[in-house]
C-alpha cells in the first residue's frame, strides 16, 4: 500500500473546534504533507472563526481580519468545514477513530471561573463571559438580560477581558453603531443608564494583565472619563524592584499611561475635572469579598491587599483589614476561563485543561494514540490570538513525528463519503464553508442597508433558515 500522507492515500486528521488554534494547525498540516492530507474541521456552530467571531470586541475589527488568513486556509482543496455538528452528540470521539488517523481538539475554555465569594448567585452578578457573548451576537448568549437601568457596575479582573467590557459599557452608541456589535445589544446599550464603572483588580498597576493599547484606549473614550487614584498608581518597592529585574517593557508603559491618568484626574487645585457622561474607577490592590443583597446585588464589598513575594519568587496578593463597600447594581467577573470536559476523553478538572504533553492527549499518563490538543485546552487560558500559532505547531509536530514512527490510529473507513453517511444516519444537519459565505454575505448585506460593517445572526435556526431559503431546499446540506 502507498505510504500514508501521500496524495493516493492521504492522511485524515479531523480538528474539533475552529478557532485560531484549530485554523493554524490546519495550516501547518498544509504546509508539511500538502495533498497528502485530509482536513475536516468541526464546530457545533454553523459559523467559524470561534473567539475571532464571539471573543473579539466589536470595535477592535483590525484584530477580526485575521479571518482572511483562516479563509485561504479554508480553501485549500484539502480542507473542509463542517458546522452545526456537536462532537459528543452528533458524532462520538470512538466514531472519530473509525474515520481518522488523528484527531485534534481545538475547544477552547468554554466556561468561566467563579469568584467563590457569598452572594456571587444574586441577581445582577454575571460572568464577563456571558456579556461578551451577549454582545457579540453568539448563539448561546443571545437570550441573557442584563439590567442596564443601574447607575454602577463593578468588573472584577483587569486583564483584556475585563477592558472590553469596561470599554462597551462605556462607549457612546455612535461609538458602536458603526462596528459588528449586535444589534439588539447595540439597542439596549443605546439606553443604559450606566454612570459609574469600578474596575477592580486584586494585585497592583505593574501585574495587571491588559495589555498597552486596552488601557490607552479607555483615556480616548468620546463621553466616559478614566480616574485613577495617584496612591495607587505609585509603585511600592516589590513591584519596583520586580520590574527592574525583567526588565517588562509593556508593564512599564501601561504603569506611564496610568500614572498620567492619575494626574489628569484632577486640576492644579485638586478639583475634578468636569466630568463626562460616565466614570471609570481604576481601582488595584482590591479584592471583592462579598456582593450584597437581598434579591439581587446592591452593594460589593471590597478588601485592600497588599503584595508579598510567594515561594515561587511570584508577587501575590494577600488581604489586609481595610475594607469598603461600594454600592453597586451590576457586576461582572473577567477572573479567567476554564475547558470544559468533553465525553471519552481525560480531562484535569483543577487546571481546566486536557492532560497533555506538547499537545499529545495523556490518559493515565500514557499518550492516547492519535488523540492531541492545541490553545486553550491544551495550555489553558493564556496569550493572545498569535500566541496560538507556536502552540499549534508543537502539537502538529508531534503528530507528525508519531506518523513517522506508524503510532496514529488504524480508522476502518477513512472517507469524507463514510463521515457524510454517519451524519446523515445521525440525522445532522451540516453547514459548509460555503453555507458559512453564503452567511457573511448576507450579514453584510444586512449591514450595508443599516450603515453598519454587517449585522449579525444571533440564532442558529435563523441560520440555517436562511441558508435553506437561499438555497431553494428545506434544510442546509454539505457539499
Amino acid at each position: 500500500m502507498t505510504s500514508l500522507g501521500t496524495a493516493e492515500n492521504p492522511l485524515r486528521v479531523a480538528i474539533v473546534g475552529s478557532g485560531p488554534s484549530g485554523f493554524y494547525a490546519a495550516q501547518h498540516l498544509q504546509k508539511q504533507l500538502g495533498a497528502g492530507v485530509q482536513i475536516d474541521m468541526f464546530d457545533r456552530l454553523p459559523t467559524p472563526f470561534g473567539l475571532v467571531r464571539g471573543g473579539v470586541a466589536p470595535d477592535h475589527q483590525t484584530i477580526k481580519a485575521v479571518t482572511k488568513v483562516y479563509d485561504k486556509i479554508a480553501a485549500d482543496p484539502t480542507f473542509r468545514f463542517y458546522g452545526h455538528v456537536d462532537i459528543g452528540t452528533d458524532i462520538t470521539h470512538e466514531e472519530m477513530g473509525t474515520l481518522y488517523h488523528a484527531v485534534i481538539y481545538a475547544v477552547g475554555a468554554q466556561s468561566d471561573r467563579k469568584m467563590g465569594v457569598p452572594g456571587e448567585d444574586l441577581a445582577g452578578s454575571h460572568a464577563a463571559t456571558e456579556f461578551v457573548g451577549w454582545y457579540n451576537a453568539h448563539p448561546d448568549f443571545r437570550e441573557r438580560q442584563f439590567d442596564l437601568t443601574q447607575e454602577r457596575v463593578a468588573v472584577i479582573g483587569n486583564g483584556n477581558v475585563a477592558m472590553d467590557v469596561v470599554r462597551i459599557l462605556a462607549k457612546t452608541y455612535d461609538e458602536l453603531k458603526g462596528t459588528d456589535i449586535a444589534d439588539y445589544a447595540l439597542e439596549a446599550l443605546k439606553k443604559s443608564q450606566v454612570k459609574e464603572i469600578y474596575v477592580l483588580g486584586r494585585r497592583g498597576p505593574a501585574q495587571a494583565a491588559f495589555t498597552t493599547p486596552e488601557i490607552k484606549e479607555l483615556g480616548e473614550l468620546a463621553d466616559a472619563t478614566i480616574i485613577v487614584r495617584p496612591e495607587e498608581v505609585r509603585l511600592d518597592a516589590l513591584s519596583a524592584e520586580d520590574l527592574e529585574r525583567n526588565h517588562d517593557a509593556m508593564a512599564e508603559k501601561n504603569i506611564a499611561i496610568l500614572q498620567e491618568y492619575a494626574r489628569r484626574a484632577t486640576s492644579d487645585t485638586g478639583k475634578l475635572r468636569p466630568p463626562k457622561k460616565r466614570r471609570i474607577y481604576m481601582r488595584f490592590l482590591t479584592s471583592p469579598v462579598e456582593l450584597i443583597g437581598t434579591e439581587r446585588v446592591e452593594k460589593i464589598r471590597i478588601v485592600k491587599n497588599e503584595l508579598y513575594v510567594a515561594d515561587d519568587g511570584s508577587l501575590r496578593p494577600r488581604a489586609t483589614e481595610w475594607e469598603q463597600t461600594i454600592p453597586v447594581g451590576l457586576v461582572f467577573r473577567s477572573i479567567g476561563y476554564k475547558g470544559v470536559a468533553l465525553p471519552g476523553l481525560p480531562f484535569d478538572e483543577r487546571s481546566g485543561i486536557m492532560p497533555n504533553q506538547q499537545g499529545r492527549v495523556l490518559q493515565n499518563g500514557a499518550p492516547l494514540p492519535g488523540t492531541y490538543c492545541v490553545g486553550w485546552i491544551k495550555r489553558g487560558p493564556t496569550g493572545i490570538i498569535g500566541t496560538n500559532k507556536p502552540d499549534s505547531i508543537e502539537s502538529v509536530e508531534k503528530l507528525l513525528e508519531d506518523l513517522r514512527a506508524e503510532k496514529l490510529l488504524a480508522p476502518s473507513r477513512p472517507t469524507r463519503a463514510a463521515l457524510e453517511a454517519l451524519l446523515a444516519q445521525h440525522k445532522t444537519n451540516w453547514v459548509s464553508f460555503a453555507d458559512w459565505q453564503i452567511l457573511d454575505r448576507i450579514e453584510q448585506a444586512k449591514g450595508m442597508a443599516a450603515d453598519r460593517l454587517r449585522v449579525k445572526f444571533s440564532r442558529i435556526d435563523e441560520m440555517l433558515k436562511a441558508l435553506a431559503e437561499r438555497k431553494g431546499i428545506k434544510e442546509p446540506s454539505g457539499d
